[in-house]
């Protein structure tokens, strides 16, 4: 399963049951809609940092970076960018 999937899935399940993951526009603003609040962002940053082995303290978090599949995409991406740069620097 593609990541994008594996994150709609896991917001699916755990603040949207009654979606399926066409429903989810990928851009769908979580925060905006109310969707997810503050605590549930903090939910979120522990399941994605969990399962894609993020370090909390090697990393600068804001709700931003939660608020949408896509963005939460793009902060992973970003980490592993990062952390493939140090790796071969």
């Amino acid at each position: 399963m593609n990541r994008p999937a594996e994150i709609k899935r896991f917001l699916i399940s755990e603040f949207l049951p009654d979606l399926s993951a066409d429903q989810l526009d990928p851009d769908y603003d979580l925060l905006a809609t109310g969707v997810i609040d503050s605590l549930q962002v903090v939910r979120v940053v522990n399941w994605v940092t969990t399962r894609y082995g993020i370090p909390l303290d090697q990393v600068e978090i804001t709700p931003g970076d939660f608020r949408s599949v896509n963005a939460i995409d793009a902060f992973v991406t970003a980490f592993e960018e990062t952390r493939n740069h140090h790796v071969h620097a």
